[in-house]
């Protein structure tokens, strides 16, 4: 099963546009009448957001000069797979990485060496 998800790119457009600073947004979106915190300004410049009203969207694309497709690029990535029941074994390496791959290694403590004569 396929699903869908996204890249973010404001940042990005942002330089690619001279704008290195999330304050620099603040006031020109302000003209656009979106009115945001500066924590909030902030966000949307560093984060992935996971909800956009479309008129900060449409504000970021005319105050940047840019299309949606260069902000917002869509990628589809895989669903996980089927999870199996507790104790069943795989019946071959499928490539992906289980589990146990990431659970660390049984330490063996061994006795410090003895010194031999003259040490």
């Amino acid at each position: 099963m396929r699903k869908l998800d996204y890249r973010w790119h404001l940042r990005e457009v942002m330089a690619m546009r001279g704008m290195f600073a999330t304050t620099d947004l603040r006031p020109v979106l302000a003209e656009r009448g979106i009115d945001l915190s500066p924590s909030q300004v902030y966000r949307l410049v560093a984060e992935r957001p996971e909800r956009l009203n479309l008129a900060v969207l449409m504000a970021l694309m005319d105050i940047l000069g840019c299309r949606m497709e260069e902000l917002i690029e869509p990628v589809a990535v895989q669903a996980p797979a089927a999870r199996r029941a507790a104790g069943q074994e795989s019946s071959g390496r499928s490539g992906g990485a289980g589990v146990g791959e990431f659970r660390p290694r049984r330490a063996r403590v061994l006795p410090p060496p003895e010194d031999g004569p003259g040490n």
